[in-house]
């Protein structure tokens, strides 16, 4: 479990715009690591973490697309039925409301990714570590401070 920065997206809702945002990430090498699309007749909203927010953030001023940031919990969830309705229900029960939520296809070890934007995600975190204490803790990326570092292969013999 970890709190990540969520970058939101505003843009246009034409063909090839997706694309374009898209391959210039993939051109720049930042991996996504979630990813949501919500449309409209007009525009479409897509939400969205990154590997490398920094780098991103660069993408996007570069593309002059309008955006959001705003902090995101990750919970790293077994890819079963019930997993994210077992958190859900963990949170209301101490009254902490999930704004929105989507998952990843797929994750670490057969594992897939919750993501939640709830109110408060460090009192959201304190609930899950104290209530669910096999949950998957991620402590490399608890806070902003400590940036995950990634060893050659040779070093992680």
């Amino acid at each position: 479990m970890y709190i990540v920065t969520q970058f939101s997206m505003f843009m246009v809702n034409k063909p090839g715009v997706l694309a374009q945002v898209l391959g210039e990430f993939a051109r720049a090498k930042i991996n996504i690591i979630a990813i949501t699309m919500m449309d409209s007749v007009e525009h479409g909203v897509m939400r969205v973490v990154f590997a490398a927010p920094q780098r991103a953030k660069e993408v996007l001023l570069k593309l002059n697309m309008p955006y959001n940031e705003t902090e995101v919990l990750c919970v790293t969830l077994t890819n079963k039925s019930g997993a994210l309705a077992a958190v859900a229900e963990k949170l209301a029960k101490n009254h902490i409301n999930i704004s929105y939520a989507y998952c990843t296809a797929g994750a670490k070890g057969g594992r897939t990714t919750g993501v939640l934007k709830v109110a408060d995600v460090k009192k959201a975190m304190r609930v899950l570590r104290k209530e669910s204490p096999g949950l998957q803790q991620d402590h490399k990326r608890d806070s902003k401070s400590h940036p995950v570092v990634r060893r050659s292969r040779s070093s992680r013999k």
